[in-house]
């Protein structure tokens, strides 16, 4: 009968010397120095835990002394716990002197020991693993962490470090830090002469452990350790605060992967270097989009995974670590429980991983020991007389068996209930994410998973009779066939050439999105591909649409289907198919996206295809077909236009008193096929078409033009929509840019001989009529200009475009423009008062301190007597009293202070006491450029008396808010707020003038980021967003 010393004192030792005595083979299983659960005081309660006592005899510390201990002593096998005494050569010394030893040879145990030495035999042996680099010197640490490829880094110290040398860095400068703090600081001592920096892996992380004789292995079920003290992952790192095996997370094929390409070639690669690994080998493997890479290896059982896996053994332990030693490892025999699941859940002293007391007593192991599957591991405990008392961080471990994972956690959170001692904590969800795998799945299906057949099939009969309805001679326009037939004889062509075009709608699809009007996008779709058609003289034939998106919305894609429909009704043009394709994941909710193709035809013989390039000459004319507005193109210009009007999409338009800002925007895009087709066939004049669309006028006409000739136009021929005019202003964008972005008015150009413009432009008029179209005689045809490259000139260009949108007038008061903000200025601030203006002096102060991002240009008051005029003068700021008439209505008088305002070159205004409700047309006008503050913390406690509201809810906290002004009162979106404590004896004065106190801070705090940009309004007007 064998005799075995087990060195250590945790958790880990006592499961190992539990598993060693339940050995036929084993009489006796010494612990040095062991804790209170290997003592043979509390030992001895069944045949098994007789064979357990610790000793303190054994001379752990000196391995000569150890190794003759051993000898006289009987000592059949020695297992070595820890890493500390392996990383020291216990093994070496034991095994030279004829004492069996279970645990690697110091050389070997450097796989521990030195990050350094691990991560470079990793590389050498091809075992995967986190790229790094290692470090003696901090500038050569940080240099490389400056222009490392990869981040977030770790840092690790390379020597041993107690579990503590590893930290995370989220930054660069973090990492920077760390690798100073460890190679300057000495932060681990002889530990950190080396680190070791390499790219954070991310997956889930897992213990694979497995026996060794140093040339085979026996790979042991994986496990799952929980390193933070905390449930949720919160908190410090511990040694380990639970464990639960097999992790049912990792396939069979990642498990061949992992014995394979990490275990096996570990143990290969170690005999290879001349240091054969004998023992446990556990590697720390996470489980990455490319497949498992190794953390860390150890060269000893982790602790708690130890109590898991010797739970789950169901062979003589003593047999496979004998068999280690000698070299006759078969992994055939090392036969571990089936279905069956075991948790561990550690029971750890009030303070750790911190400062703890010692010397509780603890209750209820013996209680716990008795439900049937479990087992109590005890680490940080002592026997004190009869008591069995606690000794470290770490204390128990409950470990139980069940037949499934949950009922292994429940059995194991019950033994916890009955154990009991001063400060004790464990987390409480342990194994949660294996429940959580394992738990039952969900039937998939495509509906499931965001795509829905029955829907699509349904939506697609629902839209038939929309393409129906533009059948037209060679195709019936039936829907839910595989692709679509067109017959061309059917059409009347003999000897037809096919023209395509595809195009989608852009940017301006987010504004559609957003107001949630989609009725116009379907003709901007096919406008787009049938007025490119149009270009070769073609007629468009069939269209066909793409419609995706993450969901399918009915009501949205029938209205942009109806306009499709519509749209090709109006060329005749056959609906002939399309694809409806929910992709969710690629596409949020309520997005979608849209791209059409539209084929043509003209026939050879009859029809002359254009353009003819060759045939165009100098002095050639150039006819314009007027655009109803931007058409599709220019729109991710046109979204940052509207941010800087600071209107909403639903206001009214500043260009169209027809209709809001939005609507006129969505105006869509023009179909010239019908009208033009006709007389491009009719008159053998034309030699050219071009549609105008992305880079407008120069980057369209010029395509149609021979090398040597160029067009030169003139804006002061055709009307420009006011939107060109508005956009250039509102946007402070250039006359180039404009020409070269947008149409500006042109859809469409001709180039047309001298002798026929005259007629064609005519013919364009005459089948223009009732479309709100028109044709222009615009430019001609000149020779290139030898000091210039541009193919297309546009004289008078800016002049028109500035006359083209003016302010529009409401009553004789102009209600724009209201100058931009520029980046490089300090904007103009007026602040409008009733009162003493105290708000108003703090705004003064801040500007005086040479710290604001604004100038206050003027202060106006609707009082004559107000005291904050005087504070004004003072500061030597312009004042203006604008007294309200009796006849005077409210909107009557907001028109004066607008035109003052502007007078003044006003940007930004600030209330300060302004004792008016400013109307709905003011607040419109000037959306995003007006604030106010409300002393109270809105929503809560708007209007008049707010202190007073606040001391009678009974709230302890109010405070002061800057928000935007709109019609309603204190509702404008917020900009910044200010917690001010409530005292008990407060009453509305005192509570009034402390919450003031933090108005003058606040104010110009939040008037600063209005002014230098940094906050501002969203489209819809509702919501403060923050550059």
């Amino acid at each position: 009968m064998a005799k075995v010393l087990v060195i250590g004192s945790g958790g880990r030792e006592h499961a190992l010397a539990w598993k060693l005595a339940r050995s036929a083979d084993v009489s006796k299983v010494l612990v040095c120095p062991g804790n209170g659960g290997t003592s043979q005081l509390t030992a001895g309660k069944d045949a098994f835990a007789q064979k357990i006592s610790n000793t303190v005899e054994a001379p752990c510390g000196d391995f000569k002394n150890l190794s003759e201990w051993c000898k006289s002593s009987d000592i059949d096998l020695v297992v070595v716990g820890p890493e500390v005494p392996l990383a020291d050569g216990i093994a070496d010394v034991l095994s030279a002197n004829g004492v069996d030893c279970f645990g690697p040879s110091k050389k070997a145990a450097l796989l521990e020991a030195s990050k350094d030495f691990s991560k470079n035999f990793m590389v050498k042996h091809s075992i995967p693993t986190a790229r790094f680099s290692s470090f003696t010197s901090s500038a050569d640490a940080e240099k490389f962490i400056a222009s490392a490829e990869y981040e977030p880094l770790v840092v690790k110290a390379s020597g041993l470090a107690a579990g503590k040398g590893v930290i995370v860095c989220e930054t660069r400068d973090e990492a920077r830090n760390a690798a100073r703090e460890i190679l300057d600081d000495n932060k681990f001592g002889i530990s950190g002469g080396v680190v070791v920096v390499e790219e954070l892996l991310k997956g889930e992380e897992f213990s694979v452990l497995c026996f060794s004789d140093g040339k085979n292995i026996a790979v042991m079920p994986p496990t799952q350790d929980h390193k933070r003290a905390f449930d949720g992952d919160l908190g410090p790192n511990t040694g380990g605060m639970g464990a639960y095996g097999p992790c049912d997370q990792l396939d069979q094929n990642a498990l061949d992967f992992i014995r394979r390409d990490v275990l096996q070639k570990a143990i290969d690669g170690a005999s290879e270097d001349g240091h054969p690994f004998v023992g446990v080998l556990y590697a720390g493997v996470m489980m990455t989009v490319d497949g498992p890479k190794v953390l860390e290896f150890n060269c000893r059982f982790g602790d708690p995974e130890c109590q898991v896996l010797m739970s789950l053994l169901d062979s003589d332990l003593y047999t496979i670590m004998k068999q280690c030693c000698h070299g006759g490892l078969v992994s055939g025999n090392v036969l571990w429980k089936t279905d069956v699941s075991a948790t561990c859940v550690v029971l750890a002293s009030g303070g750790y991983p911190g400062k703890y007391e010692k010397n509780k007593t603890i209750c209820g192991i013996d209680a716990c020991n008795q439900l049937a599957g479990v087992q109590v591991f005890e680490a940080g405990t002592a026997v004190v007389g009869e008591a069995k008392v606690t000794s470290g961080g770490r204390v128990l471990s409950v470990t139980s068996v069940a037949e499934s994972l949950e009922k292994s956690v429940d059995v194991s959170m019950r033994g916890c209930s009955l154990i009991s001692f001063e400060g004790m904590f464990h987390r409480r969800d342990i194994a949660k994410r294996g429940i959580a795998y394992n738990a039952p799945k969900p039937k998939l299906t495509y509906a499931s998973c965001g795509v829905d057949i029955g829907q699509g099939d349904a939506f697609v009969q629902k839209i038939s009779p929309l393409a129906a309805a533009t059948s037209r001679p060679g195709c019936d326009a039936s829907l839910g066939g595989f692709g679509a037939v067109f017959d061309l004889k059917a059409a009347g062509y003999s000897n037809p050439v096919l023209v395509s075009g595809t195009d989608g709608v852009g940017t301006k699809l987010l504004l559609a999105q957003e107001a949630k009007l989609f009725s116009t996008l379907g003709q901007d779709l096919v406008a787009m591909c049938v007025n490119d058609i149009l270009t070769h003289n073609a007629e468009p034939l069939f269209f066909l649409d793409y419609f995706s998106c993450g969901r399918l919305d009915d009501a949205t894609a029938a209205q942009i289907l109806k306009g499709v429909s519509d749209a090709c009704k109006a060329c005749d043009c056959a609906l002939a198919g399309g694809e409806t394709a929910e992709m969710p994941g690629l596409y949020p909710s309520g997005e979608f996206d849209l791209a059409g193709f539209a084929v043509g035809a003209y026939d050879k013989g009859r029809h002359t295809p254009l353009p003819l390039t060759d045939s165009i000459i100098e002095n050639d004319v150039v006819i314009g077909i007027s655009s109803t507005g931007i058409h599709s193109n220019g729109y991710s210009l046109v979204r940052q236009v509207v941010k800087l009007s600071r209107l909403s999409l639903n206001s009214k338009c500043p260009f169209d008193d027809e209709r809001t800002l939005v609507e006129a925007l969505l105006t869509p895009t023009a179909l010239y096929s019908r009208p033009i087709l006709s007389v491009i066939r009719n008159n053998e004049g034309v030699k050219a078409a071009a549609h105008i669309t992305g880079g407008g006028l120069p980057g369209n006409l010029s395509r149609v033009l021979p090398v040597h000739l160029r067009a030169v136009l003139d804006a002061e021929k055709w009307d420009m929509h006011p939107v060109f005019g508005w956009i250039a202003k509102t946007g402070n964008v250039s006359p180039v840019e404009m020409y070269r972005t947008f149409n500006c008015g042109l859809g469409l150009c001709l180039v047309v001989d001298r002798e026929n413009h005259v007629k064609v432009l005519e013919e364009c008029n005459k089948d223009l009529q009732g479309t709100g179209l028109e044709a222009y005689l615009v430019g001609r045809i000149e020779p290139m200009n030898v000091n210039t490259s541009d193919k297309v000139v546009v004289r008078n260009f800016k002049p028109v475009l500035e006359k083209s949108w003016t302010p529009i007038s409401t009553n004789g008061c102009s209600n724009g423009i209201i100058p931009n903000i520029n980046a490089a200025e300090k904007p103009k601030v007026a602040v409008l008062i009733s009162g003493t203006g105290t708000n108003l002096q703090a705004l003064i102060d801040h500007e005086k301190s040479g710290k604001a991002n604004y100038v206050i240009a003027l202060v106006l008051s609707n009082k004559n007597s107000a005291a904050g005029l005087d504070k004004a003068k003072a500061a030597g700021i312009p004042t203006v009293v604008v007294v309200s008439k009796k006849a005077c209505s409210r909107e009557e008088y907001d028109q004066q202070v607008h035109r003052t305002l502007l007078e003044n070159g006003i940007q930004l205004v600030c209330l300060a006491g302004f004792m008016r409700l400013l109307s709905g047309w003011f607040t419109r006008t000037w959306q995003g450029r007006v604030l106010n503050i409300h002393p109270s913390l809105l929503p809560s406690f708007r209007g008049m008396d707010a202190h007073r509201q606040v001391l009678d809810a009974g709230v302890k906290v109010t405070g002061c808010t800057v928000h935007f002004v709109t019609e309603k009162m204190d509702d404008g979106a917020i900009i910044s707020q200010t917690a001010v404590n409530v005292e008990d004896d407060d009453d509305v004065e005192s509570l009034s003038e402390r919450v003031k106190g933090y108005e003058h801070k606040t104010y110009p705090a939040a008037l600063d980021l209005v002014a230098k940009r940094k906050v501002g309004l969203d489209s819809s007007c509702n919501r403060v967003i923050r550059q």
